[in-house]
């Protein structure tokens, strides 16, 4: 019964949220704060959820200027727990497909995301160049997941290469955030009280040392990183549940 009842409450303010988004977006199309702005706002949705999410942002995050966010990609519930760490002036990129999506595609283009169309490999490969000219000309920063797809429970997976060589590109650090583990069964919907979610945001990673020809070495070491974190902030959530 709680499960309908959370599913119902979501899916109406979804439907609010997208509508109305998309109708204020249309005075501003495609302003880069309008992520964070929503993103924000869908971070609510933890507390319906049942999930308290602990946030560790350091304050002087909304001064980093342009920068590469990456995040581990777990799966929809990324949503709820990982939104509230975007940032003013940060878009996020996405697939092209996602724009087909009820409600959610319209607003997710209207709020300036950058779309690339991963089933055309010489389109993919120029997104990073609209990438790294928008972080130029636009001084955006821009939010990326290099596992490339969802990982569900299978651990921090390999990175892919786009994220690291738009940073080494536009000259811009890369800021790691990384979320506890929340799959095998962590996020119950019949369950009233889901336990804490841990948010991280780590300090930021220096690209400038690196070459075009270091991308792999710079991706190999932001995962040896993002691991070390999730893996202790897993650690201390089995901690506090004792």
């Amino acid at each position: 019964m709680l499960a309908i009842i959370r599913g119902i409450i979501v899916i109406l303010f979804s439907i609010v949220v997208c509508v109305s988004g998309a109708i204020y977006c249309l005075f501003r199309p495609r302003h880069p704060d309008h992520v964070m702005v929503f993103g924000n706002m869908f971070g609510r949705l933890s507390k319906i959820f049942g999930v308290k999410i602990i946030e560790r942002i350091p304050a002087e995050a909304k001064h980093y200027g342009p920068s590469i966010y990456i995040g581990n990609h777990q799966n929809n519930y990324d949503m709820i727990t990982m939104s509230n760490a975007v940032q003013p002036g940060t878009v996020t990129v996405g697939k092209k497909t996602l724009v087909l999506i009820p409600f959610f595609g319209q607003l997710y283009w209207l709020a300036g995301n950058i779309l690339i169309d991963r089933a055309n490999r010489a389109k993919a490969h120029g997104t990073i160049a609209q990438v790294v000219e928008q972080i130029k000309n636009r001084h955006l920063s821009v939010w990326m997941f290099p596992e490339g797809t969802r990982s569900r429970g299978r651990g921090l997976l390999p990175f892919k290469t786009g994220a690291f060589h738009a940073a080494i590109s536009a000259g811009v650090p890369i800021v790691p955030v990384c979320v506890s583990s929340i799959t095998n069964g962590r996020i119950k919907l019949n369950r009233w009280n889901n336990g804490p979610v841990i948010v991280e945001m780590l300090p930021p990673i220096d690209t400038s040392g690196y070459t075009k020809e270091q991308v792999r070495e710079l991706a190999e070491y932001c995962h040896k990183v993002m691991k070390a974190k999730i893996d202790a902030l897993d650690e201390e959530l089995a901690a506090m549940e004792k």
